[in-house]
């Protein structure tokens, strides 16, 4: 029993003392002085709802879910979903199955709101609310060696104006001090309380700025000077984690960056829908080779496997890390995991999608709330790891077991 516990104490010593920061050198990542490639997935849905996810085509941001949500079972009751939700849509059990498979890292969308006092998935007046789940989800990856990438989806006046930020459909953020002054006070908060994590791999400051129906040529000047602000607050209290930029144009747009600012940068791009070839991502292999920095791709996937393995391979083969999109989803083929539809789900999707601007029409168009209820239950079950099942050509896709 004694040669037993020493056994155990020094396995569990070695992977505590191998968990190190992930550093940059030149245009590599590396961890304990070997290049570290990043290779796995988004948590995509989990901290940031998104209305395709929850086969809603109108409701499609995180407060217009909430909204049909409210609509439909009332506060108390969405409240106590947004509860169970954090809780069944990923769990310890996930992030064992991501291990299992052969991940190194993963990607983590949150909304601002979670780091407020803003009423946001079930919580409100609990500005530390973000921390209690990250903090969980910390652990559980520390266990399992797997390193956390934390993107801000979604910041204060919103930084694309369109629904994955959850914004009020303009990017009020670049003009607005107040909110610029709000996500510089949240990144700080939070290096502030990571600054020591070592499973931590870095921060993404904002998701996909500046989508490309906005005036680029009056926003696109704004978005370097901000991140410099950022990374400044962030290095007041944190000079051990890497800082990932994404471009312009829903992180497609490098033309925004001049020389590198900090000296623990990684610039990353996302791609859907492209060619999957090397000229797509040519011109950021030309700003690595410029500036001798890395680049990641941040998203990408929502696809064919065809395509996700060719894609995958020709980022792979020019020594680009990748986190595709996303880790699970509904009824879906296009994620590492799904899980099935419950009954009736697709009266709460009818709801959700019809037009509800004035009460009579709420009335007239809600589902049995009965029913309502019990579907939204099964939801939660059938969302938990256990009730799961991989696709299996999208994770060989990947290249994961």
């Amino acid at each position: 029993m004694r040669l037993f516990v020493v056994i155990l104490l020094l396995m569990l010593t070695t992977t505590i003392s191998a968990q190190s920061f992930v550093k940059s050198k030149g245009k590599k990542l590396m961890l304990n002085d070997k290049p570290f490639v990043i290779k796995c997935i988004n948590l995509g849905n989990w901290l940031v709802p998104e209305g395709y996810m929850f086969k809603f085509e109108k409701a499609t941001s995180p407060k217009l879910i909430n909204e049909v949500m409210n609509e439909l079972i009332g506060p108390s009751e969405t409240k106590k979903f947004w509860q169970k939700y954090l809780q069944s849509y990923i769990s310890e059990a996930d992030i064992d199955y991501l291990k299992s498979a052969g991940v190194n890292s993963i990607r983590v969308p949150f909304n601002y709101r979670i780091f407020t006092n803003e009423d946001y998935l079930g919580e409100m007046n609990n500005p530390n609310h973000g921390f209690e789940i990250l903090d969980r989800l910390v652990q559980w990856c520390k266990k399992d060696n797997i390193y956390i990438l934390l993107d801000m989806h979604c910041a204060p006046g919103g930084q694309t104006g369109d629904n994955i930020d959850d914004s009020y459909a303009y990017p009020f953020l670049y003009d607005d001090s107040a909110a610029q002054n709000e996500t510089i006070s949240i990144w700080k908060r939070i290096a502030d309380h990571y600054k020591n994590e070592k499973i931590i791999l870095g921060y993404d400051l904002l998701n996909e700025p500046i989508p490309h129906f906005y005036d680029t040529g009056y926003f696109n000047p704004k978005l370097e000077p901000l991140y410099k602000r950022i990374t400044a607050a962030v290095r007041t209290v944190d000079k051990n984690h890497l800082i990932f930029l994404g471009g312009a144009q829903w992180d497609s747009n490098f033309d925004v960056f001049g020389k590198p600012f900090d000296e623990k940068l990684v610039y990353t791009f996302h791609k859907y829908w492209t060619a999957p070839t090397k000229e797509v991502v040519q011109s950021y292999i030309n700003f690595r080779d410029k500036y001798n920095v890395p680049i990641y791709c941040g998203e990408t996937g929502e696809n064919t496997d065809e395509w996700i393995t060719q894609f995958r391979q020709m980022l792979d083969s020019n020594n680009i890390g990748w986190h595709f999109w996303p880790y699970k989803k509904m009824d879906n083929s296009s994620c590492i995991i799904t899980f099935e539809k419950p009954a009736n789900y697709n009266a709460i999707s009818a709801f959700a999608d019809t037009t509800r601007s004035t009460f009579e029409e709420i009335r007239k168009a809600r589902p049995d709330m009965i029913a309502t209820k019990k579907s939204l239950e099964q939801f939660l079950f059938n969302c938990r790891f256990e009730n799961c099942k991989p696709n299996t050509g999208y994770v060989e896709a990947l290249g994961f077991k």
